[in-house]
């Protein structure tokens, strides 16, 4: 699986028709690199990255919706376009390390002066695999009832690039719904 993860960017994309740059390891050096990749070539690379330290997230991060799971062809076109746009809403996530254990955050929307949506961080066996990631915790008494079931988890893919997921939590089940990426400035 990691061998696949490593050559994932030389695969030749049906849907845009153009082949990804990746660095010589197949990880993507940039963010933007990241838009052009489908939902199972994020899966494997998510799960070759490594669980960053509390301490590696830190300030105003950079980020992208990268792929929302279940879309295909047009669609994951147009939301691929939407993503990249240099309008799109969500503009990335604050991070505060509060020791080696635990941390903070807050989304960035629309500027970097709207925040909303406070979470805290630590690291916890992942969602996706057997292995472990930064965890993104909404469920805290400030946010709205539809934010607290969302569960992020982030792994890093090189220093300074995050790949996560966005897990949706409905009738008890979580439930992947996107990735996202985040890159320090």
């Amino acid at each position: 699986m990691e061998a696949a993860a490593r050559d994932v960017g030389t695969v030749e994309r049906e849907e845009s028709g153009t082949a990804a740059t990746p660095s010589r390891t197949g990880v993507p050096e940039r963010l933007d690199e990241l838009l052009a990749l489908a939902p199972d070539e994020l899966e494997r690379l998510y799960a070759a990255a490594t669980v960053p330290a509390i301490g590696a997230l830190r300030g105003a991060l950079r980020g992208r919706m990268l792929a929302v799971v279940g879309t295909r062809g047009r669609a994951a076109r147009a939301l691929r376009a939407f993503a990249s746009w240099d309008r799109f809403p969500w503009r990335g996530k604050s991070f505060e390390p509060l020791g080696e254990s635990r941390g903070e955050g807050i989304n960035r929307v629309v500027s970097d002066r709207v925040r909303l949506f406070r979470f805290e961080t630590s690291i916890a066996r992942s969602r996706a695999g057997a292995f472990d990631a930064l965890q993104l915790d909404y469920d805290l008494p400030e946010n709205p009832w539809i934010i607290r079931r969302i569960e992020d988890e982030v792994r890093e893919l090189r220093p300074g690039l995050w790949l996560g997921q966005a897990y949706l939590r409905a009738f008890g089940k979580p439930r992947l719904v996107l990735y996202f990426g985040l890159e320090a400035r």
